[in-house]
């Protein structure tokens, strides 16, 4: 006899699934970043930074019972259709600025186009992933009845949002979240990496952390020998564009270098 399903056990079953297959693999995603970034390997600092992203915001658009099936890796359509719900993600201005960069060069992680990082891209990843991942909770349960304990929950959810902004980063946590079961566990193995140089999720009050200033930068293959692209093409298929697509890229990268070369 098959047992019957109610709408909510099954509401409940997609958050936890929204939370185990998200929020939580794109805690880890944002502690492979920094990992990467400490160790000075950009590609896949921007790689992780760019999964950590796209999954907080599946996450928060899922929970929301918002419709994104045609995202897809894209996170700044993930994060403008975000927007629309009743707690849209807020990041200030430097966060979204480097938001959109991993947005562009994120994907990347094979050499097809060039990239580059400049700046502080440490404490920018850290200040972004916190800001981000604030509305990667309940915070509206879209008009139902909730347990006394739940809506507790819930009421307490939304005040810890209203006051992140005025307390230190610190003290800010996510009920059951991975993040916070690591900076729990001393003995975590992930947790030296999570702390390590981080002024927003660390066990203490944090007043200053050093940072330091990154250059870096690195031309694709292709760009520089678009003429390979007949061969390559016998091979393997070059992810990112279609073939029609990378001819017609590849010429106006060849343009921009003639033009380039006429004016120099």
């Amino acid at each position: 006899m098959t047992k019957l399903i109610t709408q909510d056990q099954v509401d409940r079953q997609i958050n936890t699934f929204a939370t185990r297959s998200f929020r939580d693999m794109a805690d880890g995603d944002y502690i492979a970043a920094r990992m990467a970034c400490r160790a000075g390997l950009m590609p896949q600092f921007l790689w992780s930074a760019q999964q950590a992203f796209e999954k907080y915001l599946k996450y928060i658009l899922l929970v929301n019972r918002m419709p994104a099936k045609k995202v897809g890796h894209d996170i700044a359509e993930a994060f403008m259709l975000a927007q629309k719900l009743s707690h849209p993600p807020k990041l200030r201005p430097a966060s979204r600025k480097f938001f959109n960069h991993v947005a562009i060069y994120g994907q990347r992680r094979y050499l097809d186009g060039c990239y580059f990082v400049e700046g502080f891209p440490l404490f920018e990843l850290d200040m972004a992933v916190w800001e981000l991942r604030r509305y990667c909770q309940i915070l509206d349960v879209l008009g139902k009845e909730l347990p006394e304990r739940e809506q507790v929950l819930l009421s307490d959810a939304r005040a810890a949002l209203a006051r992140s902004e005025q307390s230190p980063p610190q003290y800010f946590r996510l009920h059951l979240g991975f993040l916070e079961s690591v900076l729990d566990d001393r003995n975590h193995p992930s947790r030296a990496p999570l702390i390590w140089k981080n002024g927003f999720f660390n066990r203490g009050r944090r007043r200053t952390v050093s940072r330091r200033h990154v250059m870096h930068f690195s031309n694709a293959p292709l760009s520089n020998f678009p003429d390979m692209l007949d061969e390559l093409l016998k091979y393997i298929q070059i992810p990112g564009r279609d073939e029609r697509e990378w001819r017609k890229f590849l010429a106006g990268e060849t343009r921009r270098k003639d033009d380039a070369s006429q004016v120099s």
